[in-house]
C-alpha cells in the first residue's frame, strides 16, 4: 500500500495509507457525522474545497451507484476514512468507492484515527489541511497548507453552478413555475418540488433578479452552496430585486445566508460548523424539534430574542440549533419569504424537514390567491398542514 500523510495547519500530523487517487490536495478540514450517505456527501457541491473527515469508522460498504449522486461529479477536495470497505456489498452497487475516488482524481487517506482527528477539529476548529501520498515530508506539506487559501472570503458558487439554465419539469399536473438560483444545488431539491407539481427553472449563480423573475413567475428558490456568503454580492443583489418584487421566496443552507445578507443582516464563520445528518433544530414557530441534515461553516447573525427591523420589514429567527443556539432559519413577517440553514431534501439524512417544500407551495398558492384579489397584503409564512401533522 502507498503511504499517505495528512497535515493540519497547526502542525498536527496523521500517517496512513492512500485511499482513492494518489497525489496531493489542499482544503479546509471538516468532519461530517453521518453514519450513511457518503455518496451524497461526496457529490454535494457545498463541500467544494473541503477535506471531509467521516466520523463513522466503516466507509464504502455499499459501494457507489448511478442513482445517488447529487450533482455531476465529486466535489470534495479530499476524503478521510478510518476503515475502508475491502469490497462493496450492496445490490445497488455498480462500483467501489475507492475506484470512483481514483477515477475522479480525489486524493484520500485511510487507516488513521478519525476519532482523534475529529476531537482535534472539534476543540480547535475547522482549519486548512493537506493530504499527500506522493512522498512529501510533513514539513513540505505543512508549508503548502499554510500558503493555501482560506475559506473566509472564498467565492465558490460560480465554480460549482450549472453553466447553462435547465428545466426540471413537474411530475403530473404542473401547478407552479419557479426559478432556482443554483449556488450549488443538489439533484434531490428540484425532484422534491417536482413531486408537488412544481416546474423548476434552474439558473446559474450569477443570474440577475430580472433573470429570476422572468423564469419563475410564481416563486424563487435559493439553493445550498459552498464558500463565504460575504463574497457573493451578486447573489445578494439578485435576491434584493426579488424581495422588491414581493415574489414568494424560499432559501436553504447557503440560500439562508444570502437571504440574511439581502435583508441587511450579517454573517460570520462558525468555529467548526455543522455537518452531518443528526443535527437537532427547534422550530420556534410550532415548538417542534426536527432532526436535520446540515453542511455549513457560516451562519446568519440575527437577534434571537426579538424580530429584527430591516429595509424589508420585520424578520424573526424561525429556527435555532439546539446544540449551540446558531440561527437555523429566518421568517419575514411583512414579505412572503423564508429560509432555513439545513437541507430539507435530506439527501442523505432524515426526512423531518421535508414538509418545508409544501410550505413553499402553500406560500405561492396564497400569493396567487392574493393577486387574484387585486393586491391585498403580502402573505405571511405560515405552517402548512403537512408540517403540523408531521
Amino acid at each position: 500500500m502507498t503511504e499517505a500523510l495528512l497535515v493540519l495547519e497547526d502542525g498536527r500530523t496523521f500517517r496512513g495509507e492512500a485511499y482513492g487517487a494518489v497525489g496531493t490536495t489542499l482544503g479546509e478540514a471538516v468532519f461530517a457525522t453521518g453514519m450513511t450517505g457518503y455518496q451524497e456527501t461526496l457529490t454535494d457541491p457545498s463541500y467544494a474545497r473541503q477535506i471531509v473527515v467521516m466520523t463513522a469508522p466503516h466507509i464504502g460498504n455499499t459501494g457507489v451507484n448511478e442513482e445517488d449522486d447529487e450533482s455531476r461529479r465529486i466535489w470534495v477536495a479530499g476524503f478521510v476514512v478510518r476503515d475502508p470497505a475491502r469490497r462493496p456489498a450492496n445490490w445497488r452497487a455498480t462500483g467501489s468507492l475507492d475506484d470512483e475516488l481514483a477515477e475522479q482524481g480525489v486524493v484520500g487517506i485511510s487507516g488513521i484515527d478519525t476519532r482523534a482527528l475529529t476531537r482535534h477539529l472539534r476543540e480547535r476548529g475547522a482549519m486548512r489541511a493537506g493530504i499527500s501520498s506522493e512522498g512529501l515530508s510533513a514539513e513540505e506539506l505543512l508549508t503548502r497548507v499554510r500558503a493555501s487559501e482560506s475559506m473566509s472570503g472564498a467565492d465558490l458558487a460560480p465554480s460549482v453552478t450549472a453553466n447553462d439554465p435547465y428545466v426540471v419539469p413537474a411530475v403530473g399536473e404542473k401547478r407552479f413555475t419557479i426559478a432556482a438560483l443554483d449556488l450549488g444545488i443538489k439533484t434531490a431539491t428540484p425532484r422534491h418540488l417536482a413531486e408537488l407539481g412544481v416546474e423548476t427553472h434552474v439558473l446559474p449563480a450569477t443570474a440577475t433578479a430580472e433573470d429570476l423573475l422572468e423564469a419563475g413567475p410564481d416563486g424563487v428558490f435559493l439553493s445550498n452552496g459552498p464558500g463565504d456568503p460575504a463574497a457573493a454580492d451578486y447573489a445578494v443583489d439578485a435576491v434584493r430585486g426579488v424581495l422588491d418584487a414581493r415574489r414568494p421566496l424560499f432559501g436553504i443552507c447557503f440560500g439562508n445566508q444570502i437571504l440574511g445578507r439581502a435583508l441587511g443582516l450579517g454573517t460570520y464563520k462558525l468555529r467548526f460548523g455543522h455537518r452531518g445528518l443528526n443535527q437537532p433544530v427547534l422550530d420556534r414557530v410550532s415548538g417542534t424539534v426536527r432532526v436535520t441534515s446540515h453542511n455549513h461553516g457560516f451562519a446568519v447573525d440575527a437577534p434571537l430574542d426579538r424580530p429584527a427591523d430591516t429595509p424589508y420589514g420585520r424578520v424573526e429567527v424561525s429556527h435555532v440549533g439546539l446544540n449551540d443556539d446558531v440561527v437555523e432559519g429566518l421568517r419575514c413577517l411583512d414579505l412572503p419569504a423564508f429560509s432555513v440553514q439545513f437541507h430539507p431534501e435530506a439527501a442523505a439524512g432524515p426526512h423531518d424537514a421535508a414538509p418545508l417544500f409544501q410550505r413553499f407551495v402553500d406560500l405561492m398558492e396564497t400569493a396567487r390567491t392574493g393577486d387574484a384579489q387585486a393586491g391585498g397584503p403580502p402573505p405571511r409564512v405560515e405552517h402548512s398542514t403537512a408540517e403540523k401533522s408531521a
